[in-house]
């Protein structure tokens, strides 16, 4: 069992390795040439800048059981289907129990936009989706065999 990241705008990166560390976890960080990461403990796969590049270089590198990293609705879907898990920086875990939806909003939320409407961002973060995200990250690596 690994951890793949997809770093391009992970801001849980380095509390992702300081856990997989702990836990004596391999750790890989994939992004695109124009976010290079280079961090202590782990590998970094660098890919071309490109749309989805780096997506279909994590789902390709994937094995069952693994743990992605992402906050990209679209990948986590391809995650599944290939019998990994993923979760978000925020600390939510994707399933099959919600997947559907959240691509759908995303759908949505790409319509509006797409016709002109605006719509909030997300919340500045704050320590809270931090131990949110360490609570479950934990969790995951305790259910994985």
């Amino acid at each position: 069992m690994r951890i793949l990241i997809d770093a391009d705008g992970c801001p849980v990166v380095d509390l992702t390795l300081s856990i997989a560390r702990r836990r004596g976890v391999e750790c890989l960080i994939l992004c695109d040439t124009s976010h290079v990461f280079e961090k202590p403990g782990a590998a970094t796969l660098t890919v071309s800048k490109g749309a989805d590049s780096v997506d279909f270089a994590l789902v390709n590198l994937l094995r069952p059981g693994d743990i992605a990293v992402t906050q990209d609705h679209g990948l986590a879907a391809m995650c599944l289907a290939r019998r990994a898990r993923a979760l978000d920086q925020n600390g939510m875990e994707y399933t099959s129990g919600n997947i559907d939806a959240l691509l759908l909003a995303r759908h949505t939320f790409q319509k509006i936009s797409r016709a002109g409407g605006r719509l909030k961002g997300p919340a500045r973060r704050g320590p809270d989706q931090d131990r949110a995200f360490a609570a479950t990250l934990e969790r995951l690596l305790d259910e994985t065999p």
